[in-house]
């Protein structure tokens, strides 16, 4: 088998002969060029598995060869090489579609453990087919799975609740050269505020009343592989801050520990939530925001994936009873129908309407839907009024088919929510369940 062969661009030769060294004892040939023409000319004559290059280069920078790159040298992983501190440089090389970047000094531990994570990237698994539908927003969408996959670059997954968002980011991961890593999902929401430094960072015994040992940190768990931060938009801004830390310095400080600990995961994060508006009124960091959104990619809402409804409800039928089927007007009911929920809330249905269903055939009565359907002169209309208490009713139905599956333990029925106690609290009380 041949070694791979890396691609060095650097106009100091101390840099070059380091990166030659280090990468020599992982088995990878070397090849260096001082400048961007130097750089072009080798990448059109040779073959590489990966390239580095510094930002600064006597005949251009580094996001010149990577821009350049995209087009004539797609398939090669470049990483950038930046100033200590120059946060602005590095999203912007990762916004170009550099994979990666590594700070001055090298640290050759984050070195190695990107040129491994470049290497690995053909053999990432391919779970797109866990993403279903040939609607133009869901083919857009995986395209942009595969597209951001192949980077290292920090992605915000948008979108409404129950599209989908934490399926999105598994397949990012899966799909990277990551899969072979732990994938760690942490709801933001669901981590009360006193506890959320020990949480995300880890603690040392005895460094706070109840710390009877050592705990290692979600972040410090993701190591080699994807932390993935559901509604993000849910940390205080106290916690922002020391995240933000971590995301830049890629190290970590438990509780109590006097120093900090290198780690490598991956970040990518979701929320319903319109983040750029919460930066506009002061409720979420704007530098943590320019961090975390890199890459936008946004999961589509159900209402807007046309014929993908009923593909859908046949694969979750498939799933719950093989025996069932849709019949005609639950077609047309499910077709004509907005789905303030997403395909979260479409499962619901379906779960709830096999049990009901006397027959092997599901009718539009057995689904209980709460929007009028679409009639000859055109779509079903509705007033504001009506789609918040839509909205509010499907949140009442996922609480309360919450809480019997955990036989009204709150705190459990919270968890199986992703809400902290305290929030399913007030919602039952807003919603007058009780």
């Amino acid at each position: 088998m041949n070694q791979p062969r890396a691609l060095v661009i650097d106009d100091e030769p101390d840099i070059c002969e380091l990166l030659t060294l280090t990468l020599g004892r992982m088995d990878i040939d070397t090849e260096t060029a001082q400048d961007v023409a130097g750089a072009k000319a080798l990448l059109g004559s040779h073959s590489f598995d990966l390239c580095l290059t510094d930002m600064r280069l006597p005949d251009g920078d580094g996001l010149e060869l990577v821009e350049w790159m995209q087009t004539h040298a797609s398939g090669i992983p470049v990483a950038v090489i930046t100033a200590h501190g120059n946060v602005e440089t590095a999203v912007q090389a990762l916004k170009l579609g550099a994979f990666d970047f590594i700070s001055k000094p090298l640290d050759l531990n984050n070195l190695r453990n990107i040129v491994g994570n470049a290497l690995k990237l053909e053999k990432g698994g391919d779970g797109q087919s866990r993403l279903l539908g040939e609607s133009a927003p869901m083919r857009d969408l995986r395209e942009m799975v595969d597209k951001v996959a192949r980077s290292q670059a920090p992605v915000h997954i948008s979108g409404e609740s129950g599209t989908g968002k934490e399926l999105v980011a598994r397949l990012i991961h899966e799909s990277g050269p990551r899969a072979d890593g732990p994938f760690v999902p942490v709801n933001c929401g669901a981590i009360p505020a006193e506890l959320m430094e020990s949480e995300f960072f880890g603690h040392l015994k005895g460094s706070f009343t109840g710390a009877v040992g050592d705990k290692m940190g979600l972040v410090q768990s993701a190591d080699g592989g994807t932390l993935f931060l559901d509604e993000i938009a849910d940390l205080p801004l106290a916690m922002q801050v020391k995240l933000l830390r971590v995301i830049q310095e890629k190290t970590v400080r438990p509780v109590g520990a006097s120093q900090e600990t290198p780690t490598d995961a991956r970040i990518l994060s979701a929320t319903h939530k319109n983040l750029s508006q919460m930066v506009a009124a002061g409720e979420f960091r704007e530098d943590l925001y320019y961090r975390i959104n890199v890459i936008e990619l946004r999961v589509p809402a159900l209402r807007d994936r046309g014929d993908d409804v009923i593909a859908l409800a046949e694969h979750i039928l498939g799933k719950l009873n093989a025996s069932t089927r849709l019949d005609d007007s639950a077609r047309e009911a499910l077709g004509a129908y907005s789905f303030p929920g997403n395909v979260r809330e479409l499962e619901n249905i379906l779960e709830r309407a096999v049990t009901l269903c006397a027959s092997g055939a599901i009718a539009a009565a057995d689904l209980n839907l709460r929007e009028a359907p679409a009639t000859q002169d055109g779509p079903a209309t509705f007033t504001a009024t009506d789609l918040g208490n839509q909205v509010e009713d499907v949140q009442r139905q996922a609480i309360m088919d919450a809480l019997e599956k955990t036989r009204f333990n709150k705190t459990a029925a919270a968890k199986l929510l992703g809400l902290s106690f305290r929030q399913l609290r007030y919602r039952i009380k807003k919603l007058g369940i009780e």
